[in-house]
Formats: structure tokens, sequence, C-alpha cells
């Protein structure tokens, strides 16, 4: 049962953890793209033929919410697998659950919340300044990288009596 658990929880951090990494870091600087004259065009709200139009920028941001969503399940199998691996109180995996509840906390308090501001500002047809756009690529940044830490604390599992 352990192997199906660890599995189903490696599975999940890959197909639900790993978009929300890639289209968070890709919002910013689509954002930027978007030029004023893009944010009035068609009913979804990009002009027709523009890569890098509102539509993308909704897309992205899309993405960030459903798979964040789908999210949930990584720590659920997480917690299953530690206590059928008998490490529920091991350092390594305290470390890498309180790293994953800042790094939830930071999508939720701030990235997504940015985000919704960016494109209702594109939507609006306001360009979106720079600085803006910068302090979200920087917390989606500190996401990442605490996303980053995580996944090398459960490769490596120091003090780990399981193996490495």
């Amino acid at each position: 049962m352990t192997k199906i658990l660890l599995s189903l929880h490696v599975l999940a951090a890959i197909v639900a953890v790993g978009p929300v990494t890639v289209a968070a870091s890709m919002f910013p600087a689509a954002a930027r793209r978007v030029p004023v004259a893009a944010t009035v065009g068609g009913a979804d709200g990009a002009a027709a033929g523009d890569a890098g139009g509102v539509g993308t920028v909704r897309l992205l941001h899309r993405i960030c919410r459903v798979y964040a969503g789908l999210g949930i399940a990584v720590p659920v199998l997480g917690f299953a697998t530690a206590a059928a691996m008998g490490v529920l109180s091991d350092a390594w995996l305290v470390a890498s659950i309180t790293l994953t509840a800042v790094a939830a906390g930071l999508l939720a308090a701030f990235v997504l919340p940015r985000q919704e501001e960016l494109l209702e500002e594109l939507a609006d047809g306001r360009p979106v300044e720079r600085a803006r756009t910068a302090r979200l690529a920087m917390f989606t940044g500190v996401f990442n990288l605490l996303w980053a830490t995580v996944t090398v604390l459960m490769i490596v599992r120091p003090g780990s009596t399981t193996g490495a």
C-alpha cells in the first residue's frame, strides 16, 4: 500500500504542482507583453491572432487556480504516505510540511490575488505597471523555490532511516 500511496503522491505533485509553477512563472511576462490595444479586442478579451493577449494571461491564471485546487491532493496523499511509512515525526518531513504550507499560503495570499488584479486591469484596457509584474514575479519565484526545496527534501530525506 505504501508504494501505491507514494506513487499517487508523486504523480499528484507532478500533475498538479508542475503546471502551477510553470503557468505562474509565465504570467508576469505575458501580462507585460499585452499591448493596450489588444485588451479591447474580441469577445475573449484578446485581439485576433495576438499570442500575447489577455486570453493568454487569462488562461495562465486559470491554470494556476484550477491546478492549485487539484494540488490539495499532494499533501493529503503525502500525509497518508508518511503515516504508512511511519515517518510523520521525522525532521525532513516536518520541514517539508512547513514549507508546503508556506508555499500554499504564498500562492493563495499573494500570487493568485495579484494575478487577478493584473488580469482585471488588462481586461479593462489599462496597461499594467512593470513594478507590479516584477513583484508578482518575485512572489512566484519564492513559491517555486519553496517547491524545489520540498522536492529536494523528499528525495534526500536527511536523517531518514528509510534510505536515500
